[in-house]
């Protein structure tokens, strides 16, 4: 995944910029990055951000830096911002998408004369040089950014700052958010929309699908009319949205208590634990409205231990995450001990970490684990973002289950079958999740509920992980 922030500014903007980045650091932990310009032209910081935090990383080049325009990110995949000299000018641009015919549009820049891009590790190009190329084929920055919408299979969102001001432009169908806020002399530009509060900020405008702003110190011109269609992804107010961050108009936090609420209306009677608990972070939300909506007391027997473990991500190594999901999570066995505990994360995946931590909790001596994810199942793996370090779909706790009953393939209209909370097929997918990761009872959230509890039309919303419906 990923995240940024831009700056349009009369006077000096270098420390909001670091800021307003780093107030997204919960969206990534591999780089981050800085970039501005002002009388001395363009300057550029980039960090390595996997074992220290973005602010630390940062505080030097914050003194070092300086300018009343500037953009930065938070990246889990290629170092960002980049600096480009073209025929279009120098630019700096940042980018949060996916792109799946990576290969297809290198040998349509390779054929068009292009001779080179640098080379990460792993052998990948950066993505973000590629979306430059892409929009240095055409005449103005416009429409560059206009062919990139139009040719990327995936996502992309972008920020791309000139010695004039930023162009700031949304996926093609608004897949992530991007906000702009104002103040007295200055225009901001975010993924999270709770980035700018802090900094005197207010709400200016949201854009639309496939929206491009030309944003300067003065003020912010459409240059690029938004698109109908839109797909924004679900799973943003589920996990990946900061609490204080809204979409569409709709809370993060506000919708998590009402997922809550659905899951408590949806059990009834059927289950009577002694305490209701959310798995640090983003399950806490969702278990604050189960248990006010099933007037069940709210309990924390995890408490996540802050001072060295502040962000809720993980290493790349899949070994690494499983030991930091148990050093950074403590137990309160006196919350533990002879409870029954109903436990709400926000989805399961593999199911690895949550087996982990319902067998400790057995252990810990509680006399019942019912678990309620907040979400679907995922049965897809995401097309459009980079949510899921999953390398294949058959790494999907739904997926292997299916697997053992089904066989490597399986047709499209049996995994409907698997999608459709009323099927069969679908109570004894749940089942045998349920006896393989030893949960007392297992309900997941009905995807009807789910879009019930965002608020916004169904068709409007991305779905694909849970439904595979484009």
């Amino acid at each position: 995944m990923g995240g940024f922030f831009g700056v349009a500014s009369k006077t000096d903007c270098t420390l909001e910029l670091f800021y307003g980045v780093d107030y997204h650091s919960h969206l990534g932990t591999r780089r981050g990055g800085m970039a501005t310009y002002g009388e001395n032209g363009f300057n550029r910081a980039i960090h390595n951000i996997e074992n220290s935090p973005f602010r630390t990383k940062f505080e030097r080049d914050v003194d070092e830096m300086e300018g009343n325009l500037g953009i930065g990110c938070i990246s889990d995949f290629e170092p960002q911002p980049l600096l480009i000299q073209s025929h279009l000018g120098s630019f700096a641009i940042t980018t949060v998408g996916k792109i799946n015919n990576l290969d297809r549009l290198l040998k349509l820049v390779y054929e068009d004369g292009h001779t080179h891009f640098q080379e990460m590790s792993g052998g990948k190009v950066n993505a973000t040089e590629l979306i430059a190329s892409l929009i240095c084929k055409k005449s103005s920055i416009v429409e560059g950014i206009r062919y990139v919408q139009e040719i990327i299979d995936g996502s992309m969102t972008l920020l791309l700052m000139t010695k004039d001001g930023l162009y700031a432009a949304r996926d093609r169908f608004g897949r992530t958010p991007l906000v702009v806020g104002h103040k007295t002399d200055a225009f901001c530009v975010s993924f999270e929309s709770f980035a700018y509060i802090n900094l005197g900020y207010t709400d200016y405008k949201e854009l639309g699908p496939a929206e491009i702003v030309f944003i300067t110190p003065e003020g912010v011109e459409t240059v690029g009319a938004p698109q109908e269609e839109m797909k924004i992804c679900s799973f943003l107010w589920v996990y990946y949205g900061y609490p204080t961050s809204a979409y569409e108009g709709v809370n993060v936090e506000e919708m998590r208590y009402k997922c809550g609420s659905m899951l408590a209306k949806r059990d009834g009677g059927s289950v009577h634990p002694d305490v209701v608990a959310g798995v640090p972070d983003s399950g806490i939300a969702h278990a604050i409205g189960y248990a006010n909506e099933s007037g069940i007391p709210y309990a924390r027997p995890f408490i996540k231990y802050t001072p060295t473990w502040p962000r809720s991500f993980m290493p790349q190594n899949q070994s690494q995450r499983n030991l930091i999901a148990r050093m950074k999570l403590i137990p309160v066995q006196a919350l533990i001990e002879n409870k029954k505990l109903l436990l709400i994360d926000d989805s399961i995946v593999r199911g690895t970490q949550l087996r982990e931590t319902t067998e400790f909790l057995y252990h810990s001596g509680a006399k019942e684990v019912h678990v309620r994810p907040a979400c679907p199942p995922l049965l897809y793996g995401c097309k459009y973002l980079n949510f899921s370090r999953s390398k294949t779909e058959m790494e999907l706790i739904t997926r292997s289950v299916i697997k053992d009953r089904e066989g490597d393939d399986c047709p499209q209209e049996v995994l409907d079958e698997y999608a459709d909370p009323c099927s069969c097929k679908y109570a004894e997918m749940v089942e045998a999740i349920r006896r393989q990761q030893n949960f007392t009872t297992l309900r997941y959230h009905r995807l009807d509920d789910l879009t019930a509890s965002i608020g916004i039309e169904p068709c409007k919303l991305c779905t694909y992980c849970f439904d595979g419906k484009e």
